[in-house]
C-alpha cells in the first residue's frame, strides 16, 4: 500500500471517528448512556480498524511471497546460465 493511500485511509478512519465521537457527546443524554455508546463506537472502529490492517498484512505478504518467488526463479535461471557458460568454456576446443 502506497503512502499516500495509507495515509488517506488513517485519514478517513480518524475523521469517522471524531465525527461519531462528536455525535455522540453533543446528543442531549446521560452520561452513562454517552459513555456505553462511546465504546461501543470505539469497539466497532477498532474491530474495523483491525480487519482492515489484517487484510493489508495479507496482501503485502503474498506481495512478497510473490516477489521472493520470481527472485528465485531468475537465481536459477542466472545459475544454469552460469554452469553453461563455465562448462562451455572448460570444454577443449577441437582443432
Amino acid at each position: 500500500m502506497s503512502k499516500g493511500t495509507r495515509n488517506a485511509l488513517l485519514g478517513f478512519i480518524a475523521g469517522a471517528a471524531a465525527g461519531a465521537l462528536a455525535g455522540i457527546l453533543l446528543a442531549p443524554e446521560k452520561g452513562a448512556k454517552t459513555r456505553k455508546k462511546i465504546s461501543k463506537k470505539v469497539k466497532d472502529v477498532s474491530k474495523d480498524l483491525l480487519e482492515n490492517v489484517n487484510e493489508t498484512v495479507d496482501k503485502l505478504k503474498d506481495q512478497v511471497n510473490d516477489a521472493v518467488k520470481e527472485m528465485r526463479e531468475k537465481t536459477k535461471e542466472v545459475e544454469e546460465k552460469i554452469k553453461d557458460k563455465v562448462k562451455k568454456e572448460s570444454e577443449p576446443e577441437s582443432a
